[in-house]
């Protein structure tokens, strides 16, 4: 590229200066109204504030516990609920294939009793609640829904979200179990369910998230993104599901990178490119049409070198966040680099929505960059240049067949390349690890999960495989089984099964035997 010239990240030309002419075709939209570039509520965060969710989970129920208590005390408003490789893929901690990995990345949630500790204290009825999971996102939603009924709450006000993004998955990710039309199966079942039992909970949270932790540009993660909601949205209505009440259900989780101004661009083209997708699928209610969207801040642009400059970073894309419109945020801990985040880096993270919400003026205003010409310039290009490569994959077949093709995986992987390239090559700086080093780092103390946490695990259970009644528990298993080999929705049944006691472990193997595991 021309050393004389600056783009973003995506690899947009930035001019020098942007003038009126740059912009002239926005001018006339409204926050609230449809395309929603401006937002998706008229009066946005002076009506109420995004939900500041800090991400937890570790160790055991209990720990981790402790910490949602902590956090809620700290004035936290949703939970949000990070699980261990062993959950996420459908083994229980007492699998061979979960040595060394119990308690690490997340939570350990074997059984029902886990998840009972897990929430002990915890009103479900007056907390909304996001899981990221997606494999075994419909075991996790029965454990909830199953201790709601056992604390007596109604149903109809329960709210929250599983992320429940298999294909993102098999584009970026790797924790999927089995292949990708049953998986599509079970989704839409979940769709089914939720409208008629749980009408709060949203029941998918499309993730660009992982799409760009895995080395995507802004506009992939979007283009990406949005073609994933749509194969959701086709595979709905070929089931008969109604598009104006499972659409308001769909939510989407997106990243927060360092390009302030095309991070910003980004939440407002994906707003108006999802607003006019649905429109198209046939969607006549607004609501439907609405991308309502969670964000975090961006991982991979964590460092290990200087870890407190993150501090700075998680700042930046806390202003990209909410000055784009998100409705939901978690920000994430300066020593992350390093290791799970203490609980003094989770609290830091916290002051810093805190002091954006409550000390900035960001929240005074709607869309306080709207009529920018460089902002509405760059949102028009972010949006053609997402446009193109949906069109690609339409052209392929769609979201699936274009994850079985690898065009998502190859075209992720290239843009992983050409950024490491240039941060080695120094024409693209991060601060304190190409520029600005240091001779001499300053230890920070990181969080360590103990290895021993996978014989606790083990024991519990034991002791509830030893208590259970084993005769329901068998019966269980079988009605998913033969509920799988026909079109039978299997959220009633799985439900019914983990209130029996059932582990996610065994419900997990018993549609594995029907429909076997993607390799």
């Amino acid at each position: 590229m021309n050393e004389n010239k600056k783009y973003t990240d995506s690899g947009i030309e930035i001019k020098q200066l942007y003038t009126a002419d740059d912009s002239a075709s926005t001018n006339r939209e409204l926050p609230g109204q449809f395309p929603y570039t401006r937002g998706v509520q008229a009066d946005m965060y002076r009506g109420k504030l995004w939900t500041m969710r800090q991400y937890a989970g570790f160790s055991t129920a209990e720990e981790s516990n402790k910490r949602y208590h902590y956090l809620l005390s700290q004035g936290v408003m949703g939970l949000s609920v990070a699980f261990d490789l062993p959950t996420q893929i459908g083994y229980d901690s007492s699998h061979d294939l979960s040595e060394g990995e119990v308690g690490k990345v997340g939570v350990a949630i074997d059984s029902m009793e886990d998840m009972e500790r897990l929430f002990d204290g915890i009103n479900l009825e007056n907390v909304s609640t996001s899981m990221t999971i997606n494999a075994t996102g419909f075991i996790l939603l029965a454990f909830y829904v199953a201790l709601a009924k056992k604390q007596g709450a109604d149903l109809k006000k329960i709210s929250g979200t599983i992320q429940n993004d298999i294909l993102k998955e098999y584009a970026a990710r790797g924790t999927y179990i089995y292949p990708p039309k049953p998986s599509m199966r079970i989704i839409t079942d979940i769709f089914e369910w939720c409208a008629k039992d749980l009408p709060k909970w949203n029941t998918i949270s499309i993730s660009g998230y992982h799409i760009r932790e895995a080395g995507s540009t802004a506009v992939q993660e979007i283009a990406f993104t949005l073609s994933n909601g749509k194969a959701y949205v086709q595979a709905a209505l070929a089931k008969g599901l109604d598009i104006n009440v499972f659409g308001k259900r769909l939510s989407f989780f997106f990243n927060a990178h360092n390009n302030l101004f095309e991070e910003i661009a980004k939440f407002r083209a994906a707003r108006r490119m999802w607003a006019k997708m649905m429109k198209d699928l046939g969607a006549t209610d607004e609501k439907a049409m609405m991308l309502r969207f969670h964000t975090q801040t961006g991982g991979a642009t964590l460092t290990a070198q200087q870890p407190l400059n993150n501090i700075s970073r998680v700042t930046i894309q806390t202003l990209a966040a909410t000055l784009g419109g998100t409705q939901s945020l978690h920000t994430n801990g300066y020593d992350e680099a390093l290791s799970l985040p203490t609980e003094e880096a989770a609290r830091i993270a916290l002051r810093t929505q805190q002091v954006v919400a409550f000390e900035s003026g960001i929240a005074d205003t709607v869309d306080p960059l709207a009529g920018s010409y460089f902002v509405e310039n760059l949102t028009n290009e972010v949006e053609q240049k997402a446009w193109e490569l949906v069109n690609k994959i339409d052209v392929m077949g769609g979201s699936v067949s274009a994850i079985e093709q690898g065009f998502m995986q190859d075209e992720i992987a290239r843009s992983a390349y050409d950024y490491q390239r240039n941060i080695e090559n120094g024409s693209k700086i991060i601060v304190g690890v190409n520029k600005f080093t240091v001779d001499k780092e300053t230890p920070i103390p990181g969080f360590k999960i103990d290895d021993s946490i996978r014989q606790l695990q083990i024991d519990k259970l034991n002791a509830l495989k030893a208590k259970r009644d084993q005769t329901k528990v068998t019966a269980c298993l079988a009605a998913i089984e033969a509920a799988a080999k026909s079109t039978d929705n299997l959220m009633p049944l799985v439900i019914d099964a983990v209130e029996n006691y059932c582990t996610l472990g065994e419900v997990s193997d018993c549609l594995r035997k029907v429909f076997g595991e993607y390799k």
